[in-house]
């Protein structure tokens, strides 16, 4: 029981590590941890690696030893590539079967997901910032009429009678002409300037109102929670 648990411990420490196959090629690292439902005893190792595509690979336990650098499976890389495919979380009796059966090792009372230690997780949160847009008063626009005076000046053309002398000569006797002085009145007449007034409308002037687009940079502060790690924590994890 003891060399059960020290072999939980030894693979716990390894996730991440480099994954070799019998002949010592690479072929991935460790990415999951597989337990047996009833022992708790780590039964599957999940092989994250791009050689095999997004495929999910699964190697036992079973016949692997640790190196100085990583693990070594006993199986070859020909025969982990053309493993079963696993898309479950935790594994079936029915897909263990058939990957004891593939790997040609014994039957088993059933494996579940690998452990994560949720209760040893943190979660980590920060605010955000979220714009909206309000509309405000942001000021009035008045249209005011007033009189004024100012001077106009026009010319205007008129017309004005003057008197002129005209002189007729005629020669025809008068007979006893009495001899007196006589004077006529000739009327003249002249055209004056009327002024008259009257409004005209000429022009109409009305308010309309136009919408601007201006950018504005919001400022403001956030809260973040940060974690960090203490210990003999490996990188990456």
């Amino acid at each position: 029981m003891q060399q059960q648990e020290m072999n939980r411990v030894r693979l716990d420490e390894m996730r991440g590590a480099p994954v070799y196959d019998s002949a010592g090629e690479k072929i991935g690292k460790v990415e999951e941890i597989f337990y047996d439902v009833q022992s708790h005893v780590p039964k599957w190792i999940g092989i994250g690696t791009g050689m095999f595509g997004t495929k999910r690979v699964l190697v036992p336990v079973q016949g692997s030893q640790a190196t100085e650098d990583g693990l070594m499976v006993g199986f070859a890389k020909d025969q982990v590539k053309d493993s079963p495919d696993i898309d479950e979380e935790e594994i079936s009796p029915q897909c263990e079967s058939e990957l004891m059966a593939y790997y040609g090792l014994g039957a088993s009372e059933g494996t579940r997901r690998p452990e994560r230690d949720e209760d040893q997780a943190v979660t980590r949160s920060e605010e955000e910032v979220q714009v909206g847009k309000r509309s405000v008063d942001a000021g009035q626009a008045r249209l005011r009429k007033w009189v004024e005076t100012e001077p106009v000046a026009l010319d205007v053309e008129l017309r004005r009678e003057v008197a002129r002398v005209s002189r007729e000569p005629i020669d025809e006797p008068v007979g006893d002409h009495d001899f007196s002085e006589e004077e006529v009145e000739v009327p003249l007449h002249a055209e004056q300037p009327v002024v008259q007034k009257r409004a005209v409308a000429k022009e109409r002037v009305r308010l309309e109102k136009d919408v601007q687009t201006e950018q504005q940079t919001v400022q403001d502060e956030v809260k973040k929670e940060r974690v960090e790690t203490e210990g003999d924590v490996e990188s990456g994890q």
